[in-house]
């Protein structure tokens, strides 16, 4: 099983204090009651069974409350081949993960950033198949290519340094992975879109950019960082990292990412420092990738995750309609007009 939006389970924390609270100020309201009222009236007014009505209300809008936040969280299990009609583009999504990703000098960090404009890329993609893949030392695809952007979103959240095996920054490793999850006989609809500090470690990167250009596959780059420097957080975001006792410091390459964008017949984008309207990804890819053609409507088959949100959210509605019957006024309206007649005559 997993969840779309599992930050909804957090709601499940608030369904016991709800519990508690209402518990609470039902006993409250009872102690009020029996200080205003005689116990022999109270018989009359207050029988067992309202009481023991309040329990079964109460228990089925908690069990309501806790499947409804299960429903929200939109759990999926089990996966089936669904026929999907595209037109559009293949984007393989390269993103950086290596620790100088998590510099301060674009808030709150270099990796955070890219993540929040990447979340904003996905909303433009409309139709696009899409990709991810996180970089270390290797490159590792965290979602294939694919139009389940919810899918897509999901993988995008849980990127960390931890998503890419450690080790020195690889770009060309980053970018002979992304052309291995492009598809060659689609190479006129691909495009690879590299997200970086432009370190480069292990260099490489001019020869990856050169067989993608030889596949007609743009690499559109994006430098995101400050060109005057950084300290690097450690490990723990305890101090700054070090080497031989000096901070080591990060900056942007902006030579490096560029040389990768004109090898390959693409575009070096700054990412900047502050966000700005028009230098969001999601407004570089309308200006720049939308540029490269679209492919005709195509019948494809993917193999999907199933909505099972449906399990948990007609027993919630189920729960809550059966709280709303069982309550004391519906019950027991009658049975009090009875008692208060009897007790007038």
């Amino acid at each position: 099983m997993r969840f779309v939006y599992p930050w909804f389970l957090l709601l499940l924390s608030a369904v016991p204090v709800v519990g508690v609270i209402w518990l609470w100020l039902y006993r409250r309201a009872q102690r009020r009651l029996s200080l205003l009222i005689a116990p022999a009236l109270q018989e009359k007014l207050m029988p067992a069974q309202p009481k023991a009505t309040f329990y079964i209300q109460f228990v089925l809008v908690l069990t309501g409350l806790t499947l409804l936040a299960f429903a929200a969280a939109r759990p999926q299990w089990g996966r089936k081949d669904e026929k999907v009609f595209t037109r559009g583009r293949n984007l393989v999504i390269a993103l950086d993960v290596s620790r100088s990703m998590l510099a301060a000098d674009v808030h709150p960090n270099r990796l955070e950033r890219a993540k929040t404009d990447i979340m904003d890329l996905i909303e433009d993609l409309k139709g696009d198949r899409a990709a991810l893949l996180a970089f270390r030392s290797k490159g590792s695809l965290l979602c294939p290519l694919t139009t389940d952007y919810s899918f897509l979103r999901q993988a995008l959240d849980g990127v960390s340094p931890e998503s890419a095996p450690r080790g020195e920054t690889d770009l060309g490793d980053a970018i002979r992975k992304a052309l291995e999850a492009l598809d060659p006989a689609l190479d006129e609809y691909n495009a690879i879109l590299l997200i970086s500090d432009g370190e480069d470690l292990k260099g490489g990167a001019i020869e990856a950019a050169a067989d993608a250009a030889k596949r007609n596959i743009p690499i559109f780059t994006v430098g995101i960082g400050d060109e005057s420097g950084t300290t690097i957080p450690g490990e723990g975001d305890k101090g700054v990292q070090q080497f031989k006792g000096t901070a080591v410091k990060t900056k942007l390459v902006k030579e490096t990412l560029s040389a990768i964008a004109a090898a390959s017949n693409g575009r070096y984008i700054p990412l900047g420092t502050a966000g700005t309207a028009h230098t969001t990804l999601g407004a570089i890819y309308r200006r720049h990738l939308r540029q490269i053609a679209a492919k005709e409507q195509q019948e494809q088959i993917e193999n999907r995750y199933q909505e099972r949100y449906q399990a948990f959210l007609f027993p919630a509605v189920l729960c809550l309609l059966a709280a709303a019957w069982f309550s004391r006024g519906r019950l027991c309206g009658n049975r009090t007009r009875k008692q208060e007649s009897g007790i007038r005559n």
